[in-house]
């Protein structure tokens, strides 16, 4: 089955609820670079954790979730858009050394200065905005307590989030406690608070095991077949890396021309690979002489007999 995001509703409450499965995706990032297991799973997991978040963005954009780590993993990134389009990859240290259940805090906060960051990248920005971005400290044993912490303190939001992922599967289960019309959080009622309640206890009761080993929708009958539920259209995840030759040409164009060609007086050509996906993409003299010949976009607008400054 192709990869799978359900979003459900608590009947009579403001409790949402979202499973998904992104295992097909998941195996495709791993064609590319061989993860030690307990990477593997930190990521997956984290891949999972953004398809969920990134269901409920209110704009068309993409959410960047990152950890900057400190131990042998020195960083992990993932974004996810509003459509689903999912990329990862992770970088670890030169003398790497990981054991086969290492935790997130061996893996990514040995000395305590590890840190977790979301930012949320509209696709239509206006001009002068910039990407919204929350960062803080590693607070948590998991991925998923980690971004729990996030969403209580960036969004005041009650979030809980069950993922699991080995070297296969990668699943998840998110609930969230949405506020009232009025701004108040649910929960002031006893109806309300119950709900909630109930959810997250039915939930509790998911092992790892049992969230890499039962597809979505036989667990969602299996924790609430006694509830009442809205359940929407299904929606589709699905892995492709947004690279191309013009993104990593303005990168390069960022770097300066003097950069730019001291490199190339050293190596004769710049040679860039795409972390997310592979792809290899070649510079030569002429093709960054090129780069730095294309007016911009002040030089493209300038009136005639104008002089640049």
């Amino acid at each position: 089955m192709s990869d799978t995001l359900q979003k459900f509703m608590f009947d009579n409450s403001l409790v949402r609820g979202e499973l998904v499965d992104i295992s097909e995706a998941w195996r495709q990032v791993q064609l590319l670079r061989a993860y030690p297991p307990a990477v593997g799973a930190m990521l997956g997991e984290m891949m999972t954790a953004a398809a969920l978040l990134s269901a409920n963005l209110k704009f068309n954009g993409t959410i960047i979730m990152q950890i900057h780590g400190d131990g042998p993993v020195k960083l992990m990134v993932v974004e996810c858009d509003a459509s689903l389009v999912l990329r990862a990859t992770a970088k670890l240290a030169d003398d790497a050394q990981v054991t086969d259940g290492a935790t997130l805090q061996e893996l990514v906060n040995l000395h305590g200065q590890g840190r977790f960051a979301i930012t949320l990248d509209p696709a239509d920005k206006l001009p002068g905005q910039q990407p919204y971005q929350g960062i803080v400290a590693l607070d948590g044993d998991t991925v998923s307590t980690v971004i729990e912490n996030y969403m209580m303190r960036s969004e005041q939001l009650d979030t809980k989030l069950w993922l699991a992922a080995d070297l296969q599967v990668a699943r998840g289960l998110l609930l969230q406690k949405l506020p009232d019309e009025g701004g108040k959080a649910v929960g002031t009622g006893e109806a309300d608070a119950d709900a909630w309640n109930r959810a997250v206890m039915l939930a509790s009761t998911v092992s790892n095991e049992e969230l890499l080993s039962t597809d979505i929708m036989t667990l969602m009958q299996r924790l609430y077949w006694e509830e009442t539920i809205r359940v929407f259209e299904p929606r589709r995840p699905v892995f492709r890396c947004s690279c191309s030759r013009e993104k990593v040409g303005n990168m390069l164009k960022m770097l300066g021309q003097d950069e730019i060609d001291d490199s190339l007086a050293e190596l004769g050509k710049l040679d860039i690979n795409c972390d997310f996906c592979g792809r290899h993409y070649a510079f030569d003299k002429v093709d960054c002489m090129q780069l730095f010949s294309t007016p911009t976009l002040a030089q493209a607008v300038q009136p005639p007999g104008t002089q640049q400054h």
